[in-house]
């Protein structure tokens, strides 16, 4: 879903950083029964393209109809705070094929497909094992690897036969 583009106001200061973007969208996306998954700012020195990924807190796949009316919710609220310099297009997306894995949920919606794994100490794609608590440990070639969530950054690297 693209934005059309939002023309900025003068004489305001502007953040447009990921991180603002994303308290901004999280705020609207809650009541209306999404989760913000993550917040991308494209081609920052140009025009930038605020990529914005959902998903439903019912886990149910994310529509049409939803992206249009999470699309509505979060223009409304960056046209009335205008956190962006200039012009921007704003699009919305489903989680994908290289969904983000952010919270323990998430690892145990996966349990058993493959994931993408990067942090300081690691880099490898291994199926997800388990998940306890905070942490999920992943199947690798030298054995199990056990991480604590927010300390690692893991995107889903086999999609599902079914939704989960």
């Amino acid at each position: 879903m693209a934005r059309p583009d939002a023309p900025a106001r003068p004489g305001r200061t502007h953040s447009g950083s990921a991180s603002n973007l994303q308290t901004l969208a999280a705020g609207v996306l809650a009541p209306l029964g999404y989760e913000l998954l993550e917040v991308q700012v494209q081609n920052p020195g140009k025009r930038p393209i605020v990529v914005v990924r959902i998903d439903r807190q019912d886990e149910q796949p994310v529509s049409i109809e939803d992206l249009a009316a999470a699309s509505r919710a979060v223009g409304a609220e960056y046209d009335r705070l205008d956190p962006i310099t200039g012009e921007y297009r704003l699009e919305l997306e489903s989680p994908g094929a290289k969904r983000p894995l952010l919270r323990a949920r998430h690892f145990e919606r996966m349990l058993g497909l493959k994931a993408r794994v990067r942090s300081d100490a690691h880099s490898f794609t291994g199926p997800i094992t388990a998940v306890t608590d905070e942490q999920v440990t992943f199947e690798t070639p030298g054995g199990p690897v056990t991480l604590r969530i927010g300390q690692f950054q893991a995107n889903l690297a086999e999609f599902p036969a079914s939704h989960r």
